[in-house]
């Protein structure tokens, strides 16, 4: 698996100075959130701030740095017809000038900021489907917690924003799951998945921190898994909070790595 931009920008840096541009503060329609970065080197780019000509500028102000112009730290832009962009917002870029001796500094920085930002997303099951789904959700914002019962279906290849865990009986690690999770259930075993939505349906009783549970699967099977809940106790109200099917509506086909988008879009508008 390749390594972060936050790698590529802080490697790159041991060898050659660069001016690091943040997205400080935004209002209105911006082309990004505030925390978004860029770093500018003499010949490369590393990051994106977004926004056209207000990267353009950015560039250009940040390479004038390069060449020994003094540096501005804080600078305003609006962007209307100036800028000829009509996102009619307003952006404070912070520009900071590094040297080789910064890059441990800053990676630890920008790798706790980054951190910070991501959604957490719990997934139980090591499938064809739970690789593709968590092969599409690696580049994204957030940060899997990865389940199964089974030690040997996870692969090696995993970046830092995947935690891998094998546990036995599986629904026990749901105590466990980090406050504001979105989990997703598609374990090898329909028992095992009806276990484990109890597992989160009892944490929603008690913690009420898992604001989605979504579980694969047909409206067959939720209507099947629903009396079995209901058995166990759980009420209609409760059971209304787990999604199954899911994904986004509208996607067809059951391919792994179509599902797998749909069910990342469904996770991106849940941010």
């Amino acid at each position: 698996m390749a390594g972060s931009a936050i790698d590529a920008f802080t490697q790159r840096l041991a060898t050659a100075p660069a001016v690091l541009v943040c997205v400080e503060l935004t209002q209105g329609s911006a082309p990004r959130e505030a925390g978004a970065w860029m770093a500018v080197f003499a010949d490369a780019l590393v990051g994106s701030i977004g926004g056209g000509h207000l990267e353009f500028d950015a560039i250009a102000i940040a390479r004038r740095a390069l060449t020994g112009e003094a540096i501005v730290p804080l600078r305003r832009f609006a962007l209307g017809p100036s800028l000829g962009q009509c996102c009619g917002g307003v952006v404070q870029l912070r520009f900071e000038a590094l040297q080789a001796a910064d890059a441990d500094a800053v990676h630890a920085r920008l790798q706790a900021a980054a951190d910070r930002r991501r959604m957490p997303i719990a997934l139980f099951g090591g499938g064809h489907v739970g690789h593709a789904i968590v092969r599409a959700l690696e580049p994204l914002p957030v940060r899997v917690h990865w389940v199964d019962s089974r030690e040997e279906v996870f692969p090696a290849d995993l970046s830092r924003s995947i935690v891998t865990e094998h546990s036995a009986p599986v629904q026990a690690a749901v105590a466990d799951l980090a406050p504001q999770s979105r989990v997703l259930i598609m374990s090898f075993s329909h028992a095992e998945d009806l276990d484990i939505v109890a597992a989160c349906l009892q944490r929603q009783r008690e913690r009420a921190d898992l604001p989605f549970v979504g579980l694969i699967g047909s409206k067959t099977k939720w209507a099947s898994f629903r009396h079995r809940l209901e058995a166990r106790g759980f009420a209609a109200a409760e059971l209304a909070h787990v999604t199954c099917p899911i994904g986004v509506a509208g996607v067809v086909g059951k391919e792994p790595e179509v599902i797998a988008a749909a069910v990342a879009a469904q996770l991106m508008q849940l941010r």
